[in-house]
């Protein structure tokens, strides 16, 4: 039994040295996936209701990864959260910086669309995105969703369908095409 166990142990002590050079495992931090993760636990603690902790989560998510594109959802998910606590003043500059970042996303513009209607904002912000929609013709999307809650529903159809024919191959189109069809089954119905 001792002979047995001093081998084990000699065994175990050598074994290192017999092992193949270069088999030490190395881990890379990935902040990229690290971001995805942590968006992803906010997104379980939104549905558990522990908003606290989302908000912690989706601004680790932010700083990990600060100038890719998929940065913008995790600012919409940070949005989305001070929109439910109550809070849209803070939740307007998520909406804003998920739009710089991508803003080929309609759901962003719905969501600063529904901050905008919190604050009582919403007429003085459509006489701004109007003067915008010269230069910038996504300008349309917000003045049409504007118009939507300023209980102007036809021209809201009027300028988002002005936008789907200007701009039939954006990847925003479907979304506003589907938008248009809801309106128009609301006033239908």
């Amino acid at each position: 039994m001792k002979k047995l166990f001093i081998i084990i142990v000699l065994f175990m002590t050598f074994m290192p040295a017999f092992s193949k050079p270069g088999t030490i495992v190395t881990y890379t931090i990935d902040p990229e996936k690290n971001a995805w993760n942590h968006n992803n636990m906010g997104i379980v603690y939104m549905e558990e209701k522990c908003y606290y902790a989302a908000i912690q989560e989706f601004k680790i998510a932010i700083s990990l990864n600060p100038k890719a594109q998929s940065t913008a959802i995790y600012m919409n998910n940070l949005g989305k959260a001070y929109l439910t606590i109550g809070y849209p003043e803070l939740a307007i500059g998520c909406f804003e910086d998920a739009l710089k970042q991508y803003s080929l996303n309609f759901e962003y513009y719905s969501n600063l669309a529904k901050c905008y209607e919190q604050l009582g904002r919403t007429q003085k912000e459509l006489a701004k995105y109007k003067a915008q929609t010269a230069k910038n013709p996504l300008a349309h999307i917000m003045v049409g969703l504007l118009q939507e809650q300023s209980g102007n529903k036809k021209q809201a159809i009027t300028t988002l369908d002005d936008f789907v024919m200007s701009e039939p191959d954006l990847i925003i189109t479907p979304a506003v095409k589907k938008h248009i069809k809801d309106l128009v089954d609301d006033i239908n119905s």
